[in-house]
């Protein structure tokens, strides 16, 4: 296993969109991600991901904005390691990955959202030092 953390290029994005398929429980289409990927990365937008090998097996966007409770922060959003590599510590490396690299390009503080049901991320976001602050409240216009 010979592990790598990056940010992917904008113009290979869409190798992303398989494994934000398997976190999304609402099957949005392969040519919806497609699109939406596209606009997401002319915004403040960047996508880390984890390689073993040539083989992607992890993802998480990276929102980066100036919020006034929080300052200049970054939000990791659709955080997702292939199943075959979890609880082998690699979730705590890729986030030790990112907040060093938030750090380095100025940012102070790192935010996200996990689903409700999906109570392994809890746990492990309690162990990285996360509070929950509100709720992420949502309604499809």
């Amino acid at each position: 296993m010979s592990i790598t953390f990056k940010i992917i290029e904008k113009e290979n994005i869409n190798a992303v969109i398989p494994l934000v398929q398997k976190l999304n429980s609402n099957k949005i289409s392969y040519a919806v991600l497609e699109q939406r990927f596209s606009e997401m990365i002319t915004q403040n937008y960047e996508c880390a991901v984890i390689y073993d090998n040539d083989d992607l097996i992890g993802v998480t966007g990276l929102w980066f904005c100036t919020r006034h409770y929080s300052g200049k922060s970054v939000e990791a959003d659709h955080v997702y390691i292939d199943e075959a590599y979890r609880g082998k510590g690699l979730g705590k490396q890729f986030f030790e990955w990112i907040y060093k690299y938030a750090l380095e390009k100025g940012y102070e503080a790192i935010e996200l959202n996990t689903y409700v049901s999906n109570y392994a991320s809890h746990k492990f976001y309690y162990n990285e030092g996360f509070n929950i602050l509100g709720y992420h409240f949502f309604k499809k216009l």
